[in-house]
């Protein structure tokens, strides 16, 4: 970026995993379009309110594990504007006084550890969403009332893969502590990120909110095409004005929306049909965070010896944590997570399913990395009994026989296989015998195929080494 530095700050809409919205007793999920309402959440004249109690409880989840202030006693606000998927004309939210405040994230970027301030939570419900079809609008309340988390950080970040960085160690968190299912496509989890460029030293630039990303890569993308646009307006002498806008992806370039409203022009006040939101800390206290995915990650590492990838990918969800901590304590922990972080990730993938969805069981994964470190079956062999256990079931054994992966170790029968496949090559034997070791890869393969695949391909090499040395002596 030369002379120039970002300055990134992004707000997360999470939606709170309860099963009925914040503010009304319709359903979140699993109805068709406009079922899921009531007189509440669209907005009819005369309706009120009432604060469901499951949904704070998962917001001061959220304070507590990014290591905030609870604020014992918050209010809630109209933030008033007109949208179509807004019934009411307005959105109860949190304004000046937010449930959770002053707390902060720590994240792992190619430039190493850093802590990100998160500034504040506050609770609010979702809007309608308007479906567009060709030639007119259409649009559908279910999601109206539903409740959400905005968590807003400092603007703390300098790059957009720091950005990215924040947003997928915070996903993690959310989804691992049940706070929210994270779902992406459905908009559970999505992001507006307020990005401006200066000169370091210098104060803050004019910002730009790129709205409603509902991925991590087009996050990163449309932070990056924004950053190069401010920097192209500033070394050219044209304006950036503060504005709204959103990111097209198939032209991978940010577009306007409509100019950035000020906080005045929201009109906040108290909402007049809530009393303040007060909490005991008693209550507060008996909220239980267990071990955070970044602690746990890195006592896996410490302990356990295992690579920061494979500590990242199983520290995903809870159910996975579990599953790997159950299997790791039987011991050969990386080959266990290597497996798990692997096949068993690849299988899942395809499966859309969790680990502990499918056939597959714990003592399986610990049978499989037995028969790995004991070279009774190798790593490209045990992937395919993984994949027959997964679909069918265990035990693993018969597997490995039916699928005659077991690697074949008696010396008499490699050093034969090794003399024939010398016999028959003598001019390559000639040629390793006179320095050209790179042949031994020829051998070995040749000996593999004459095992069909059975044979231990370290034991086969060794095998060949030990036969070319006696040819010399």
């Amino acid at each position: 970026m030369g002379e120039f530095e970002a300055v990134i700050g992004l707000e997360v809409h999470c939606q709170l995993a309860t099963k009925s919205k914040i503010f009304c007793a319709c359903p979140t999920t699993g109805t068709a379009m406009n079922q899921s309402v009531c007189p509440i959440c669209t907005g009819h004249p005369g309706t009120l309110p009432t604060l469901n109690a499951e949904a704070v409880a998962l917001a001061v989840k959220a304070g507590l594990a990014l290591g905030m202030r609870i604020e014992l006693r918050s209010i809630f606000a109209r933030k008033n504007y007109f949208y179509p998927d807004l019934p009411k004309g307005y959105q109860i939210s949190q304004h000046d006084k937010p449930l959770c405040e002053s707390g902060s994230l720590r994240i792992e970027t190619k430039q190493g550890v850093k802590d990100v301030r998160i500034q504040r939570i506050h609770m609010e419900e979702d809007a309608g969403k308007n479906m567009h079809f060709v030639g007119y609008s259409l649009v559908d309340l279910n999601r109206a009332g539903v409740p959400l988390i905005e968590i807003v950080s400092e603007p703390d970040m300098r790059s957009a893969d720091e950005a990215g960085a924040y947003l997928r160690e915070l996903h993690q968190l959310v989804t691992f502590l049940g706070i929210s299912d994270g779902n992406l496509q459905e908009g559970n989890f999505r992001c507006d990120a307020n990005v401006s460029v200066r000169r370091p030293g210098e104060p803050f630039g004019v910002r730009v909110e790129i709205k409603n990303v509902n991925s991590f890569r087009y996050v990163e993308k449309a932070i990056e095409y924004e950053i190069a646009r401010h920097i192209r307006c500033l070394q050219s002498g044209d304006t950036i004005h503060m504005e709204t806008r959103g990111y097209d992806a198939q032209k991978d370039e940010t577009y306007v929306m409509r100019s950035k409203a000020s906080v005045d022009d929201y009109r906040f006040f108290v909402e007049p049909d809530l009393m303040p939101l007060v909490l005991e800390q008693a209550w507060v206290d008996a909220i239980h965070i267990p071990e955070l995915p970044q602690a746990m990650k890195e006592r896996w590492v410490r302990d356990f010896g295992i690579s920061h990838y494979d500590a990242q990918v199983l520290a995903q969800t809870k159910r996975r944590s579990a599953f790997f901590e159950q299997a790791a304590r039987h011991g050969n922990t990386k080959i266990v997570a290597n497996l798990i972080s692997g096949e068993i990730l690849r299988l899942m993938s395809l499966a859309g399913c969790e680990i502990d969805e499918a056939h597959i069981t714990c003592q399986d994964i610990i049978d499989a990395a037995s028969l790995v470190a004991a070279d009774t079956v190798s790593h490209t062999g045990i992937k395919l009994v993984l994949a027959e256990v997964w679909t069918h079931g265990g035990p693993l054994e018969p597997w490995v026989d039916k699928l005659g992966v077991r690697q074949v170790s008696d010396q008499g029968f490699l050093d034969t296989l090794v003399a024939e496949v010398c016999q028959e090559n003598p001019g390559q034997v000639a040629e390793f015998r006179a320095g050209k070791e790179k042949l031994l890869g020829f051998f070995v393969g040749h000996v593999m195929k004459k095992s069909g695949g059975k044979a231990h391909p370290q034991k086969v090499g060794e095998a060949v080494k030990a036969y070319m040395q006696r040819g010399l002596g």
